[in-house]
This record gives structure tokens, sequence and C-alpha cells, in this order.
């Protein structure tokens, strides 16, 4: 650990040189700078660098060598363990590098690492073009692809890292590196699912595919309807062809114009039905789910990049997620699922989600470490809520959740949609036979682990 005063020389040295701007504790917009997504994360970092470009990136990561600092990555902020602060350390906010450069004409686009879902929607949508992103517009693009990727179109266009194109990094010696299948094909292997263990992402690029129209179908039902409604759903997904996706969840009813009052506050079950297509089209799958009898239906066309922002979370919520990623959905399954539902802590922001795979997921290429890809289904217990006394009731739900359907898993886990649950989870989240392989990248790459505020990789 250097001196207080070379730290201090240090630190006057970064504020002149970087580009962007720098906090310390006691600056003015300290306090802000150091709140993400979950606030049950509370950390205080020593210094947050706010980096403005791919030089500003490089100068933090010096300083925070040359200063002995841990060093955390700042993209969207958005992981459930905090993952993007720490404690007396370092961290290296990517925030104002959010530009989003779309070439139509190559189908591609380039995301800078501070990017969020929204702005990658957004930038694509004019063109009538898009890719797989996250379900929530305030992801950060950059840990999202680099851990996998899945959301709504990953039935019709595969996972993020199926269509990722490069990646520029600035790894832990400072040096800047550009990884795709020509050049470094062996890191950019391990950028398919690896996250940030290997650099800092500066810029992804990305594949893009045509979507002139996106329609969905979003039906409420009570919970006594529940069962038949998820199985109509299952058998809607597996009947039907790649376009079709979404997931069937349950959720306390918001104050909401299209939530009949007397749902709002109680347990609702709800089915959004996707369809990378024309409304016509997207009617006659959801047919089966509007002949059960159900309290409120929302069914039409609707930009793509609008429904990328449908089940954005509010802002000040504590979070605790899992998952287990299932060998199908029989009406056994269905059932626990039903009744881990009805066991929902309510009245909460908490969500209970049953994911479908398949399609393009299942037919990707297997030799990235995904090792989810092969499983049809997933449920995704998705603690959120406000008053910290829910913490222990709302936490043991989502254990409990894994419990009850652990007889279904196939032991593979997506790490986006877990928190901090350990050495076996995050093996399990790359695959047995694909850690060793990371680990001897990592050890080349990364040999003193400075990037490990992730799902870490060690070196070997």
């Amino acid at each position: 650990m250097a001196t207080s005063s070379k730290a201090g020389a240090a630190l006057d040295a970064l504020r002149e040189d970087l580009g962007g701007e720098v906090f310390a504790p006691g600056d003015d917009g300290y306090e802000d700078a150091r709140v993400v997504f979950n606030t049950m994360i509370d950390r205080r970092p020593a210094v947050i660098a706010r980096c403005a470009d791919e030089d500003d990136v490089v100068r933090a990561v010096r300083f925070g060598r040359d200063l002995d600092l841990n060093i955390a990555v700042r993209g969207g902020g958005h992981s459930v363990a905090g993952m993007a602060l720490n404690d007396n350390g370092l961290v290296i906010d990517l925030r104002p590098m959010r530009a989003v450069g779309v070439d139509p004409g190559a189908r591609a686009v380039r995301v800078g690492g501070g990017a969020t879902m929204s702005d990658l929607d957004r930038a694509t949508q004019p063109y009538g073009l898009a890719t797989t992103g996250g379900r929530a517009s305030t992801t950060g693009v950059g840990g999202f692809v680099l851990g996998g990727g899945t959301g709504w179109l990953d039935r019709t266009y595969g996972l993020a890292v199926d269509n990722l194109l490069g990646v520029d990094l600035v790894t832990a010696d400072g040096s800047r590196v550009h990884a795709d299948a020509d050049e470094n094909p062996e890191l950019f292997w391990g950028l398919h699912g690896g996250g940030g263990n290997f650099g800092v992402a500066t810029a992804i690029s990305l594949r893009l595919h045509e979507l002139p129209e996106f329609a969905v179908a979003l039906v409420l039902y009570r919970p006594e309807s529940a069962p038949d409604a998820v199985r109509a759903f299952r058998d809607v997904i597996e009947s039907g062809p790649d376009e079709v996706g979404g997931g069937a969840l349950y959720f306390t009813g918001p104050p909401e114009e299209f939530v009949p009052p007397s749902l709002v506050g109680s347990l609702v079950c709800g089915v959004l039905l996707t369809y990378a297509g024309a409304e016509e089209e997207l009617r006659r799958y959801a047919g089966p789910l509007l002949a059960l009898p159900h309290e409120a239906e929302i069914v039409g066309a609707m930009p793509y990049a609008d429904v990328q922002c449908m089940i954005d979370d509010p802002p000040g919520m504590r979070h605790y997620w899992s998952a287990e990623y299932l060998t199908g959905a029989p009406d056994s399954l269905v059932d626990v699922y039903c009744a881990a539902g009805r066991a929902m802590p309510v009245p909460t922001g908490t969500q209970h989600v049953l994911l479908p795979q398949g399609g393009a997921v299942a037919a990707g290429p297997h030799t990235y470490p995904v090792p989810y890809r092969d499983a049809p289904w997933a449920v995704h217990p998705y603690g959120m809520w406000q008053d910290a006394a829910d913490d222990e009731r709302c936490e043991r739900w989502v254990r409990g959740v894994r419990a009850d359907v652990r007889p279904w898993s196939t032991g593979a886990v997506y790490l986006n949609f877990i928190g901090d649950e350990g050495e076996e989870r995050v093996v399990a989240g790359l695959g047995a036979g694909n850690t060793r392989r990371l680990a001897e990248l990592k050890r080349r790459w990364d040999p003193d682990n400075v990037f490990r505020f992730n799902h870490n990789i060690r070196p070997l």
C-alpha cells in the first residue's frame, strides 16, 4: 500500500490528467457517484474515476496498480452483488463512455463500455435493426454481453455472445488490446461468458438483425388461474416458432392503468408473449392464453425499445436474486413453480419468473463458456423490496424457490442472474470443462487477479 504522501500526490495527478471527473470521500458528488442499482450495497471506495474515454481508463488502471488499490469496474452498476463497487479501493466508472455507432450496411453496432441497453436499443431502432439485449433498459451492455446475455430476442437471434463481433479492452497492465475471431482469438473465446475477468471493456461490437416489427401480448390472471395459464404458455412456446418468446411471472399488481383496481397491491400472475414480427401473427399464438379466464389484456404492436422498458425496476430498491436452469417444464414443475408463486412476498416489488430458451439459444455455438444454453427453461426468483425489515423473508423465499425446483435443475446457471453464491456456482455458470481453460487465459492476461470484483476466475 502506498504512503499517504504518495497517494495524495497520485490522486492530485489523476485529477489533473483525467478528462473525466474524480471523486474521493468528502468531494461534492461522491455520495451520488457511489450509489448502485441494489441499495443493499453500501460501499465506500477511496477513489471513483469517472472516465471520459479509453485514455482515461488506461490512466485509471495504472493509477490503481501504482497505489496497489483494489479495482472495481462500473458499467451499468446493475450487478445484484454490487460488484461495481468496493471499499477503500478504486472504481473505474465508465458511464460517460456511452456512445453508440450503428453501421446499418454492415448490420453492426459499436457500443461504448458505459452504455446501457436503452442507449443501444434507441440507437438501432430507427434502422429497423436490433440484437439480443437484456430485459431492462438500465442494464449495462458490457456486463450483460460478456456474461452471456439472455433477453426477449434470444430464441430468435441467439444469446448476446452469439452476436459478439469484437471487444476493445484495457488490460491489467494498462495495455490496449482488441479481441475478435482473428485477433487474440483465445481471449475472444473467453469473453463469450467470462465477464470482466480479463480487462476493462471500453467498447463492444455486436451483430444486428432486421426487426421491422415487434408485438406483445400481456395477459393478467388471478393466482387460482395461474397453473392453466402457465401450462398454456409453455405449450405455445414449445409448439411455436423461434420468433415467439416472453415469460410467465408472478408479481404484486402495481397502480398502473392496465391493472384492474381489484388487483392493485395483490398477487397477480401475468404472461408476456413476445413476437419478433407482426401483430396479426402474434394474435394467432396468443389465442390459447386469451381463451382462458383473465382479468386484463394488452395486445398489439410495440417498438422493441419500448418493450425493453416495460419491466424496468424503480430506483431505490433492495435486491436478492437467483436462478435455476431446467431440464424441462412438465406439469409437475409447473405445479411447483405456481406453489412458489403463491408463497411469494406480497406486497413487494418481487417477481417470480419462468423464462423459455430453446430456438436459436439451443442451436447456437456450443464451444463458448455458457453451459446453460441447452436448458429449455429457467426459473428466476427475483427478490426486490424497499424496506430492510423484509430482507430475511424475501431472501428466504428466493432460496426456497431454488430448493423447490432443484429436482429439474441441469446444474448450469446464467451468472448475470445471480449474486455472490460461491465458487461452485461460478463453475456451474462457466462449465467445469471450460473453467481450467479460462483460468489459463486469466493467468496470461491478469496473473495478479486485478479484476476480481466479478464472478471471479482465479489465475491458474
